[in-house]
């Protein structure tokens, strides 16, 4: 099943759960900013490019929670994620799911963190070849509260690991690790 198609499937099955009476549930597509870093490679299949250690991405992000655990100071619940990044003609697409901790210092603000898991699928900068792995990551932000159904993302910073596309992986088995530091803000729409 493509990456898209298992995003939709994912914000389907929170916005149904919206109906549910005392769930807080949203939905984003917001903008990201990702560093991206592996060691330098230079065959073929170079996800960064030929010898290349980091370089910068740039796409967006969309997804969904359901926070359904309530309490005066914090709320729990579940995100699903999907993450589509480019950078240098290369591709880095990801579908994440985690648990999600908010709290609520006050009505207006609420810092949340998430420590995610799920699947990333690369491809190199000159080449149709890709590769699926597993994908974790933690995220970690502020939501501020300017109407009953819009939250504005000051800022949500993460850092995640994935084994990525690399000549080393073709060629001889090799993993080849990528770190990704991601940035990104935006609006954050609520159905409760």
């Amino acid at each position: 099943m493509k990456l898209p198609l298992l995003a939709a499937l994912a914000g389907l099955v929170l916005m149904t759960s919206a109906a549910q009476a005392q769930n807080k549930v949203g939905v984003y597509i917001n903008p990201v900013v990702s560093r991206i870093s592996n060691p330098a490679d230079t065959g073929l299949f170079a996800f960064l490019g030929p010898n290349t250690s980091s370089r910068i991405f740039a796409g967006f992000a969309m997804g969904g929670y359901d926070d359904f655990l309530h309490s005066p100071s914090n709320d729990i619940g579940v995100d699903v994620r999907g993450s589509f990044l480019r950078g240098n003609g290369a591709f880095l697409g990801s579908f994440l799911v985690g648990p999600r901790f908010v709290f609520k210092p006050s009505s207006k603000m609420k810092p949340y963190v998430e420590g995610l898991i799920g699947v990333a699928r690369s491809r190199p900068p000159h080449n149709p070849r890709g590769l699926s792995a597993f994908q974790y990551g933690i995220v970690g932000g502020v939501d501020y509260s300017f109407s009953s159904h819009v939250d504005f993302r000051m800022f949500e910073v993460g850092y995640s690991a994935a084994q990525t596309i690399g000549s080393g992986v073709i060629n001889s088995g090799t993993v080849n690790t990528s770190k990704m530091l991601n940035v990104s803000t935006g609006l954050v729409f609520r159905f409760k």
